[in-house]
């Protein structure tokens, strides 16, 4: 009976990773299809535009808030990016994602480009 019950224990610890895991590809694939695709084609790259949200807003959550009002409601205002920056590049549209898939890929864009836990 024992050994039954260590079973089912290890069955259901995978399922749990096998879940997080799943949740993890499923956030990058959100950020990849839907972020990477057309900013991969810019010369300003996703790490000096999280750079400019860092300086501007400072933590994560001030961060991923701006992030979140910018691709809801994207205007000059909210924008981190410098004037000429926005001249050269534009606006870009107000998302398509739904709020749960936007925040998804805030998330990883955010663990992608973080600095910190990273500097030693």
């Amino acid at each position: 009976m024992e050994n039954v019950k260590q079973l089912t224990g290890l069955l259901l610890l995978a399922a749990v990773i096998g879940n997080a895991q799943v949740k993890q590809s499923d956030k990058e694939d959100i950020y990849r299809q839907n972020c990477m695709k057309c900013h991969k084609q810019m010369s300003l790259t996703m790490q000096k535009i999280f750079m400019r949200y860092l300086l501007k807003y400072s933590s994560e959550v001030s961060v991923k808030s701006a992030l979140y009002d910018f691709l809801k409601n994207p205007n000059y205002f909210t924008s981190a990016l410098r004037k000429d920056q926005i001249a050269r590049y534009g606006l870009k549209g107000k998302t398509t994602l739904t709020d749960t898939e936007l925040r998804k890929a805030i998330d990883t864009y955010w663990e992608k480009y973080k600095v910190f836990g990273k500097l030693k």
